[in-house]
């Protein structure tokens, strides 16, 4: 097949354009694998790609989409051969490499990852960067002493991507999740999830701003960001990790040193972006298998076709998405 449909957002001066057009092979970007794509999903740096505001697209025109899930129909890489069932989720994919919101792609072999037993190309769109992201924050608090023994974790914005993820991974692995969200409406969604307790977004407010408070969290999973990020900081038990992967709160927040001098607390940093592919590979085959959500399919808000990822990018930017949006192929 020579032509195809794909989402393109393009600026010229100060004209912005985001919708379906025809592409055509000689129009996808240099790579050694390309792949008949299945699944994307609609991540929040997907729906800002699809806004004149966004600045997350370094070069126009742009196919958004920084995860796809497909099958190998060409390859120059010995590692891949057509048929092989792959995964592709960030590096520069959607935002300066044409990305998912395509019936094909074409990527570096290096982007590249076998889809796992145990994964259909559905499933692992579902999960997407947010479900990498959530597993990948894990294995950090994991890494720097977290157990089911020493108490709770908090998975602040909860009912988003990443957060949804969390709520579901760790409860599946045994831990005592406490969920926050400022969505009033959505406390018996993370409660099935697996979440023990809900708390409001107020609850995490910087009404005390001691720079310690009585310490209870073991860990936490934070999207978020903001101010609130102090007072989870003031929280936090001796030893404990803030897995910060996100600022959907904001990109500052005002902090003291005593929780890290006095607690040894950490702050570790996760990109999903640039992670390495040996422990991408391997989260993925962990994803596989303990880490997949045994209620997978409730973290699917819905399942749009490529006609509808303009309306659902919008209600990805004005919050009103509980858990994952499909784009289907």
């Amino acid at each position: 097949m020579d032509s195809f449909q794909a989402w393109v957002v393009d600026r010229s001066k100060e004209q912005f354009s985001s919708g379906m057009k025809e592409l055509h092979m000689e129009d996808l970007p240099a790579g050694e694998v390309t792949i008949r794509v299945s699944y994307s999903g609609i991540n929040y740096k997907d729906a800002l790609a699809c806004s004149p505001t966004g600045r997350v697209v370094r070069a126009y025109p742009m196919v958004p989409g920084i995860d796809l899930a497909g099958t190998v129909v060409a390859s120059a890489d010995g590692r891949y051969r057509e048929g092989d069932e792959v995964l592709v989720t960030s590096y520069e994919l959607g935002t300066g490499h044409l990305g998912g919101f395509s019936s094909y792609a074409r990527v570096p072999a290096d982007w590249v990852v076998p889809l796992p037993k145990g994964l259909t190309h559905r499933e692992a769109m579902i999960l997407g960067t947010a479900g990498f992201t959530a597993a990948l924050s894990i294995l950090r608090m994991e890494e720097n002493g977290l157990t089911h023994a020493k108490g709770p974790v908090l998975v602040r914005g909860a009912t988003g991507g990443v957060g949804s993820n969390s709520v579901a991974m760790l409860a599946g692995l045994g831990y005592e999740v406490e969920a926050s969200t400022g969505k009033s409406a959505d406390h018996a969604y993370l409660l099935e999830l697996g979440a023990r307790r809900v708390l409001s977004r107020e609850e995490l407010s910087l009404a005390d701003q001691k720079p310690l408070n009585k310490e209870y969290w073991a860990g936490a999973v934070d999207p978020v960001g903001g101010d609130s990020l102090s007072y989870v900081l003031s929280r936090m038990q001796y030893g404990g990790s803030v897995a910060l992967s996100g600022l959907t709160g904001g990109g500052e927040f005002a902090a003291s040193v005593y929780p890290f001098i006095l607690r040894g607390v950490n702050i570790v940093g996760i990109d999903s972006v640039y992670c390495p592919m040996p422990t991408r590979r391997l989260l993925w085959e962990r994803i596989a298998g303990e880490l997949k959500p045994p209620l997978l399919e409730r973290t699917v808000y819905k399942e749009v076709s490529l006609a509808g990822i303009g309306d659902a990018a919008g209600e990805v930017l004005n919050g009103k998405v509980r858990g994952r949006v499909l784009v289907r192929l």
